[in-house]
């Protein structure tokens, strides 16, 4: 596939952007080290940009990589994973299960404290105790707080007395039936401990006066323009050797809502990291081998690894929307060619310089232990045999077809109109029409989308998550395609049953195979994290559900 050559980065970005962007990060800097009296060479100061801002410092709302991003710095929670997704410690130091398995008792750790905050006697944090925990998850399920994380605990904790404690140092969560995965539920922002009183100091300004327990403290937040956090001089953690962590000083994050400025910045040395790269200037950097070029290899350091996170295309699959009875989509034949007609190795190569992997497996994407993504037979490129699929549905070499139009966002134009070239090989015609992500996402939870682009993006590292996409039972979300199979709802719950991890991971491949064969989703690859490195940082852990994890970060102030 032919590609014009792309504008080189200078030509993206005018004078008077470069000036602006120099200028505030100048000034950013200033911020940092204290109204510009002291140079920040001395400190370890952590910059990275945020260009979708962020909305809220409030973790029961942190649903955008944003705000993820931040209250993960700012926050703990009970559990969390480790860079092989396991659930590890964090502020529990351990736990039992019953043998019925609903009852989670949680001991927690007795060198926990809040960061400093006007609302505790004295402006002195306070040591953590359980009762914080059910404070903070009882607040995610309150009505009255509307948190967008309200869903994780529907139906699955008891309806009575979910969370309780037995002493200042021991917490127990009590489900309604077992659920294995609460423990990785347990390690979403959402669940971040936060104190009572410091919610009741600010109420909703709690948005903006955030108090955790967390390796970074609140200093100063100037919306859309800087954020900064400071070293939290009382944190609990410790690295293998005894030092205490974070070894950074502070973090700045600014809101550059450009991805070219962001870049030049980048560029220039005034940003630690930059997060994915900006399609307009990927060939620049990458080779089509998902390499660095050439000219790169000495000035910055390119980091990639599996990132839970499946890119796909969408069917509605509905067959009591009025629109979707005439559908060609509703032939389970036709949406078998769509799936056959595509040439996911080139897509990757052309369309995403080999970042990420062809989807030609299951739908639950690489880096989870079910291994979906190896041992569940998918589609692999074979236009012959979507042409016996459209015969047989009646639609020889797309005769008689009518087409069928693709709803898209902007940033995935490229992809959309790709996947149309090649359904088109094969007699199937596709309209792209690129729409606002507001407008597509309200579109497909109200089952008014019957053909759309998606992904999903792992919540918790559990395949269940993406099989929840598929039980008849559930809205949209997460159900989006209203896909409904007796047979894949038999199997999704006998595995909420199933404590044995191998048995467990053989249910969820049966389910991934039965949505695979019925083909409301058409799976494009299974993404990878990429971030761009500045050579001076060393420490950042790579880690599938891409989290920024900054508590072993290192910053080299040598020039």
């Amino acid at each position: 596939m032919h590609q014009q050559k792309e504008p080189t980065l200078g030509s993206l970005i005018s004078r008077e952007v470069y000036i602006q962007a120099y200028c505030f990060i100048i000034i950013l800097c200033f911020v940092v080290s204290g109204c510009g009296t002291r140079s920040t060479n001395d400190k370890q100061v952590f910059s990275f940009n945020l260009t979708e801002g962020v909305s809220t410092l409030d973790p029961a709302f942190a649903k955008s990589q944003a705000t993820i991003w931040t209250s993960h710095q700012l926050y703990n929670t009970l559990v969390e994973t480790d860079s092989n997704l396991n659930i590890v410690p964090s502020i529990a130091k351990s736990w039992e299960v019953d043998n019925e398995r609903l009852l989670y008792t949680f001991h927690l750790r007795q060198d926990v404290r809040f960061h400093d905050n006007e609302a505790f006697e004295e402006g002195k944090g306070r040591r953590l105790v359980a009762e914080d925990v059910v404070y903070s998850l009882s607040r995610i399920i309150n009505k009255s707080t509307a948190s967008s994380g309200a869903w994780i605990f529907n139906n699955r904790v008891d309806s009575l007395h979910p969370f309780t404690t037995v002493n200042d140092s021991t917490f127990q969560l009590k489900l309604l039936r077992p659920f294995h995965p609460i423990l990785g539920i347990l390690t979403m922002p959402y669940c971040s401990i936060i104190p009572k009183e410091v919610v009741e100091k600010y109420g909703k300004d709690f948005r903006s006066h955030p108090c955790g327990t967390g390796p970074f403290q609140f200093r100063f937040w100037e919306e859309g323009q800087a954020l900064v956090l400071h070293k939290n001089p009382h944190y609990f953690e410790k690295d293998d050797k005894g030092n205490q962590l974070p070894y950074l000083d502070a973090v700045k994050i600014s809101f550059l809502d450009s991805r070219a400025t962001e870049f030049l910045a980048f560029q220039q040395g005034q940003l630690s990291f930059v997060n994915d790269i900006d399609p307009s200037f990927k060939d620049e950097v990458l080779t089509k081998a998902g390499e660095l070029r050439e000219d790169w290899r000495q000035k910055i350091v390119l980091n990639k690894h599996a990132y839970l996170n499946t890119e796909y295309l969408g069917i509605l699959v509905d067959e009591k929307k009025a629109q979707i009875k005439s559908s060609p989509l509703q032939i389970k034949a036709v949406r078998q060619a769509i799936n056959s007609s595509i040439n996911r190795h080139k897509l990757m190569m052309y369309m995403r310089n080999s970042i990420g992997i062809a989807a030609e497996g299951g739908f639950v994407p690489a880096g989870l232990p079910s291994r979906n993504a190896e041992l569940v037979k998918g589609y692999p490129y074979d236009p012959a045999k979507a042409r016996r699929l459209l015969k047989e549905a009646g639609f020889e070499n797309g005769k008689n077809m009518p087409a069928i139009t693709l709803l898209t966002i902007p940033i995935y134009a490229d992809i959309g109109s790709f996947v149309a070239k090649q359904l088109e090989e094969t007699g199937i015609k596709v309209q792209v029409e690129v729409i606002q992500k507001s407008l597509l996402l309200e579109q497909t939870a109200k089952s008014k989308a019957p053909f759309f682009r998606g992904s999903w993006i792992a919540d918790y590292p559990d395949a269940e998550n993406y099989m929840a996409m598929f039980y008849s039972k559930n809205p949209a979300p997460p159900n989006y395609t209203r896909y409904k199979n007796p047979a894949f709802d038999v199997l999704y719950e006998k595995s909420l049953l199933e404590n044995n991890d191998s048995t467990r991971f053989s249910l969820y491949r049966q389910m991934d195979q039965l949505v695979i064969n019925d083909a409301p989703v058409v799976p494009l690859f299974y993404d990878m994290a990429i971030h761009l490195v500045n050579k001076n940082v060393q420490g950042i852990r790579p880690n599938a559900l891409n989290l920024l994890e900054l508590r072993w970060v290192k910053i080299s102030n040598k020039e």
